[in-house]
């Protein structure tokens, strides 16, 4: 392996301070939220915020382009993590997601999210002269199927959508070729068309019957009102309850959907019907113009980045992001199908909430080393 070269300087004024309060203050708009939906949690919570800027600082001074020397590590590190789960993880409602630490569950398919966009910041880079050729594309895909694969049978469908999302979005950041991409589009689109219309089919073969039930529930809510569609149905109602500033943090409301015990779990994957209910039209607004910030920042850096693993690593934490975001407010305003996908950095979870404070963590290293110092 060759040594990487001699980093330069670091300098204060790179270090983008703007992007981490972003962070944080949606972080602790997040705990506020999760102790009003869930008040059992949020001290964990508090100990993941604390845990999450102790590693994104750390991350964030390690020269990401000495990481990316070991992007086969990171790999291996990623592919073993996820047969360990399948083989020794905790089953919950039929899915292997989780490992027990005793202290903590740690979901691996959250950390993935960052391992695999570090691995092909860096194989993406290896071949930006002959990414066009159908061996680098096939290579590529045939690397990144073992991770989709492993995560798709545990089963977390929603995680294997975000992930080969992001895949695709990478892809395309290194520079892959507008007629490939129109290509794959008139391929995938009638695809896709034609998977859902059989998925809807009785017998069809392959979806499992509850990921079939929610697409029903989705297309028909009103038939799977008292089952399936419940819990999309108390959370368009809880967020359209909140009106313009919402009924307030920890209120004991009667009419509140939450304090009814209507919305199953709300302090991970429903917690914007939470934000929705309790601060309004105007907490939405503000936890989306978090998300959207974050988003842009990262982006920006992206730009300045020093090579293109650096862009990609940006523009791929960037996309992780927002591909969480508009899926899970998707879910919870009833746009999409109900799929369990965490919101960042708002949802309860630790796993999720440290591996998104390290995928800013390298974000910042990519800041701290712009072009302008080579």
């Amino acid at each position: 392996m060759r040594l990487p070269k001699k980093t330069k300087p670091y300098h204060l004024k790179d270090y983008k301070f703007n992007l981490i309060i972003s962070v944080v203050a949606l972080t602790i708009l997040g705990i506020l939220v999760i102790g009003s939906a869930q008040k059992s949690v949020q001290n964990k919570q508090i100990i993941g915020l604390v845990l999450g800027l102790i590693v994104m600082v750390i991350v964030s001074l390690i020269d990401y382009v000495w990481v990316l020397n070991l992007y086969w590590m990171i790999y291996a590190i990623n592919i073993v993590m996820l047969v360990i789960t399948l083989i020794f993880g905790t089953e919950v409602n039929g899915a292997k997601r989780w490992i027990n630490l005793y202290f903590t569950n740690f979901q691996p398919s959250e950390l993935t999210k960052i391992l695999m966009v570090l691995f092909f910041a860096k194989f993406l880079m290896n071949h930006e002269e002959d990414l066009n050729s159908f061996r680098t594309i096939i290579t590529a895909v045939l690397l990144f199927a073992p991770t989709a694969l492993l995560i798709v049978m545990q089963p977390d469908l929603s995680t294997t959508i975000s992930v080969v999302l992001v895949f695709c979005v990478m892809m395309y950041i290194a520079g892959l070729s507008y007629k490939f991409i129109g290509t794959m589009l008139a391929i995938l689109i009638p695809t896709a068309v034609i998977f859902i219309s059989i998925a809807v089919q009785p017998n069809q073969p392959f979806l499992k019957d509850y990921q079939q039930e929610r697409i029903l529930a989705w297309l028909e809510p009103e038939k799977y009102a008292s089952d399936q569609a419940f819990q999309q149905n108390n959370s368009m109602m809880a967020i359209g309850s909140g009106q313009l500033t919402g009924k307030g943090l920890n209120n004991n409301t009667t009419t509140s959907v939450k304090n009814g015990n209507y919305i199953p779990e709300p302090q991970t994957d429903f917690i914007f019907a939470i934000v929705g209910e309790e601060l309004g039209f105007v907490g939405c607004c503000i936890v989306i113009g978090l998300l959207l910030l974050i988003v842009i920042q990262c982006i920006l850096i992206g730009i300045k980045a020093q090579d293109m693993a650096g862009r990609i690593i940006c523009c791929g934490i960037a996309a992780q992001i927002a591909v969480q975001s508009f899926v899970n407010i998707s879910v919870a305003t009833g746009i999409f199908p109900n799929t369990g996908i965490p919101l960042p950095f708002v949802s309860y979870g630790l796993t999720s909430l440290v591996s998104m404070f390290m995928g800013i963590g390298f974000v910042l290293n990519v800041g701290l080393q712009p072009k302008k110092y080579q």
